[in-house]
């Protein structure tokens, strides 16, 4: 069993007890503030239950075998908090379980269009009582504190039917399991504070135990039986009741053969860090009136109208794959999510799908996730650049600590404190800071958004400007050099100059330098000046018997990793050999020389990047879901269109075909990213370099057609390709200046452009790592 081939939506159909765990990501709904897994509406059976609120976590203790200086102290594994998602049927006294009685028609469908995820189950008990049970579930866009579920039941026969529909607290959750990419189990982290129940309405509220921070969850009812069409039926009888880490409202009516049982539940939620519990639990009830104000139909109607605008300014089609058609939507749709309504909160690496890598975000949501929001939903990426601004103090502290002046932004982080307990991958990949400095400028090129600039931009590019002159230093050889870090390729570490870290901070510096010019008083003028200098003297690498940069000082002079004869269970190789071994090895976990020469291509000629693509290639394991959307931009800028297809669709299906094997702990944001900047970047050539906006688009044999929306400067466009001509169309604007394979084009509203396309040149297929081929299976 598997997915429908659906060009709008995502569709399984069957019951697959043992692919539970993949569907309650795939299925999941989020707002970027309110995260449900894609459980069962029962409950059970079940594979990883999960309800999460963005940004709230509990603190643990992180254990050292032997202690050092300047190691994080506290862990942060965000929680598990109270599930609304549970309603259960009862027919004749028989509960509805999947794993009982006879699942007759059974599919559930995440719709792109509507945002909802829909589920159609036809069900016979043990006993042969037979019920049609339809639910449909969203998390508003519009709403942010708001999460809404219908559910109805048809019976063939006149049927006595029990609803239960539950607010629960602290359910068990999986145990730990020695794989970093695995959450901490927590044991009953919530601890009841307030518990309310009357009539059809019930709030919980809780705080964590170590943490200190404190949430709310509430929940009302709508309830309504139909004899047949649209005749109302007698009243069911309701009792609600509430406990410690329990509420639940029960209707239980008689309903004949052909009528209907209709349950309306709305749910909000809310936290603080800050806030009382009759604040929070204030809060919780306005949210939910003014959902049961809305309605069930309005909601609905909202969540269309937010997504109808959405694919106006973000839809991307390709015409000759439609499982690449389907799994492109899918990803962006999830992107969304995970964005759309953080507001001040980070974007975590699994999004709000899973508790993976205990919900910390990474440099991921800056390098891959944000680009895609900068140019559909620009406020989205505005607001996660703000939770950046608003952690600078903890990333003074963090420099402070290291002896170091500006601002050195975490590894991995729920609130902005770094809780990475691994020294090499954490402390020392200061690129971190640079890549927020990177998105930071990208944000600002694409919007020109002045207010942004003076309340929030220009302070985090010069306290990173800060970072990197005091971690560098001039060195009469090799001009600006930074030493002793890990860039984006954890299978090095503590290394001299690495290309991508001196490039990204060069490019911060310069930035940084513009920015204190546009808004006196943030820096001084000697600042301004060791700023130019430094990024003018920057230290990049160069092997001039090879003729390609080495990955950082060296590099090209380690050993070669023996692919061979290494056995293909043996990948993720972090799990399965010593870092010791890894460091000394020319062997990349992800790509980090080819993501230089995608976000800074402009410090490298086209040769270079030819030569260097192919040097690398041969050595990058992707045991990294970050990698192949990366490697299918350089593949298809230096004429590799075969092979950047096949990464393209690496990305696009990491996780609808669970390429890591680890889906059940949420989503890859950044994969799922890396398949929108694999077309949009790779195929479509865009690039931004110096904050203008060019295009070289090209098509793979595997595509008849292809086009795609963006945003730039409030200027809605279009670019289709097919054959050998690109059309640049204005969606919503005036007019549009840029280059298409280097010529200046301009468009406008009433005037498309359609040019020819250069002839790609005929290249052999650079080789791959011996098993380690582009897969999307």
């Amino acid at each position: 069993m598997s997915y429908a081939v659906e060009p709008w939506q995502l569709r399984w159909q069957g019951l697959s007890v043992d692919h539970l765990h993949q569907t309650e990501s795939t299925f999941a709904l989020s707002n970027g503030h309110i995260g449900m897994r894609g459980t069962l509406d029962e409950g059970e059976p079940r594979g990883l239950p999960g309800t999460y609120l963005n940004g709230f976590y509990e603190e643990h203790q992180l254990p050292y075998g032997e202690g050092g200086y300047g190691y994080p102290e506290a862990g942060q594994t965000v929680v598990n908090v109270t599930d609304g998602k549970i309603i259960r049927l009862l027919v004749e006294d028989e509960p509805l379980d999947m794993r009982y009685g006879t699942a007759v028609e059974h599919e559930r469908t995440l719709d792109f269009r509507t945002g909802t995820l829909r589920r159609r189950t036809v069900w016979e008990s043990p006993t042969g009582r037979r019920v049609t049970v339809r639910s449909e579930r969203l998390v508003s866009f519009t709403q942010r504190a708001v999460a809404a579920i219908r559910y109805e039941v048809e019976p063939e026969d006149d049927l006595q039917l029990v609803l239960q529909s539950d607010l629960l607290a602290n359910e068990p959750i999986k145990s730990r399991s020695n794989d970093p990419r695995v959450a901490a189990a927590l044991d009953c982290p919530l601890v009841n504070d307030f518990t309310m129940a009357e009539k059809s309405r019930a709030v919980l509220c809780h705080h964590t135990k170590e943490s200190g921070l404190r949430m709310a969850a509430a929940m009302d009812h709508e309830v309504q039986v139909t004899r047949s069409a649209n005749e109302l039926h007698d009243e069911p009888r309701t009792e609600i009741r509430a406990e410690d880490d329990l509420a639940r409202f029960t209707a239980a009516v008689d309903v004949p053969a052909g009528g209907r049982l209709r349950l309306t539940k709305y749910l909000a939620y809310g936290w603080s860090g800050q806030r009382s519990t009759p604040a929070l639990r204030a809060q919780v009830e306005a949210a939910l009136a003014g959902a049961c104000q809305t309605g069930w139909d309005g909601l609905v109607k909202e969540q269309r109208a937010f997504l109808d605008d959405f694919w106006d300014v973000a839809d991307i089609e390709v015409e000759g794959d439609d499982a690449l058609q389907q799994a492109i939507r899918f990803a962006l749709f999830h992107v969304l999510q995970a964005g759309a309504r953080g507001e001040t909160r980070a974007i975590p690496g699994k999004g709000l799908t899973g508790p993976g890598y205990d919900g910390h975000a990474f440099w991921d949501t800056e390098m891959f996730v944000l680009p895609v929001l900068t140019y559909t939903v620009p406020d989205a990426a505005r607001d996660a650049l703000r939770w950046r601004h608003s952690t600078l103090d903890k990333a003074r502290e963090r420099a402070e600590v290291l002896g170091l002046k500006g601002a050195a932004f975490p590894w991995r982080s729920i609130n902005g404190a770094e809780c990475s307990a691994y020294w090499p991958a954490g402390t020392a990949a200061f690129h971190v800071s640079g890549d927020v400095a990177y998105a930071t400028q990208q944000y600002l090129n694409a919007t020109n958004d002045e207010d942004f600039d003076r309340a929030a931009a220009t302070e985090i590019l010069v306290e990173t400007a800060r970072l990197w002159t005091s971690l560098g230093h001039h060195d009469p050889h090799d001009g600006f050099r930074i030493d002793g870090v890990t860039g984006p390729d954890e299978y090095s570490a503590i290394v001299d100059n690495n290309v991508y870290t001196n490039l990204i901070a060069q490019q911060n510096l310069w930035a940084a330098a513009d920015a204190a010019e546009r808004n006196p008083g943030s820096a001084t003028e000697e600042e301004i000046t060791a700023w130019r200098r430094a990024a003018d003297a920057m230290s990049i690498p160069y092997d001039e018997m090879l003729q390609v940069h080495p990955q950082a000082d060296n590099f090209t002079k380690h050993a070669e990793w023996d692919f061979e004869n290494t056995p293909q269970d043996k990948y993720p190789l972090l799990l399965h050999y010593p870092y010791f071994d890894l460091y000394r090895k020319q062997v990349i976990k992800q790509a980090d020389l080819v993501l230089a020469m995608h976000v800074r291509g402009d410090a490298f000629t086209d040769e270079e990047k030819a030569r260097n693509f192919a040097y690398y290639e041969a050595r990058t394991v992707r045991d990294s879901s970050l990698s192949a959307g990366t490697q299918a931009v350089l593949a298809a800028e230096v004429g590799h269109l075969g092979l950047a297809f096949d990464y393209l669709a690496e990305a696009a299906f990491t996780d609808l075909h669970d390429l890591h094997g680890n889906v059940t702990n949420g989503l890859h944001m950044a994969s799922l990213a890396g398949a929108w900047t694999a077309l949009v970047a790779g195929f479509g050539g865009m690039r931004d370099h110096g904050g203008e906006l060019t295009f070289a688009p090209r098509i793979p044999d595997a595509l008849r057609r292809y086009s795609f929306r963006m945003c730039f400067r409030g200027t809605r466009i279009s670019v289709e390709v097919s054959g050998n001509e690109a059309t640049y169309r204005i969606v919503d604007g005036t007019r549009l200046e840029t280059r298409h394979h280097g010529e200046p084009i301009t468009i406008t509203a009433d005037a498309p452009v359609t040019m020819p396309i250069p002839e790609v040149p005929d290249l052999e297929r650079p080789k791959t790592p011996f098993g380690r081929e582009p897969r999307r299976h």
